[in-house]
């Protein structure tokens, strides 16, 4: 049976994966946009290569976060979220004497 804490760091990885994703997401379209800028305004010169070589270097980052998120969240539909304590009341045994 696996620890209990290993759930809880899975579930606080795909979370930063997910804030992550939003970055890497942003950083893509602004250096999509810078790449255009620089194509339009400069265009062969080195103003135009290095925007898109970051644009492709954050494409490929958001591409696998979104592969790894895309796995997790395919490996644990099938598993029911216990996030709530149980309804049940707990029952009190009392030493005998």
């Amino acid at each position: 049976m696996a620890p209990k804490n290993d759930h809880s760091k899975l579930l606080r990885a795909v979370r930063q994966m997910r804030r992550i994703r939003a970055f890497y997401a942003l950083g893509a379209l602004l250096w999509a946009a810078t790449a255009t800028w620089g194509a339009w305004q400069h265009p062969g010169t080195r103003q135009m290569w290095v925007p898109l070589l970051l644009l492709v270097v954050f494409a490929g980052l958001l591409s696998a976060t979104t592969l790894w998120l895309r796995q997790h969240r395919a490996g644990d539909a099938g598993q029911p979220a216990h996030h709530a304590a149980p309804r049940r009341p707990a029952v009190r045994r009392h030493a005998s004497a």
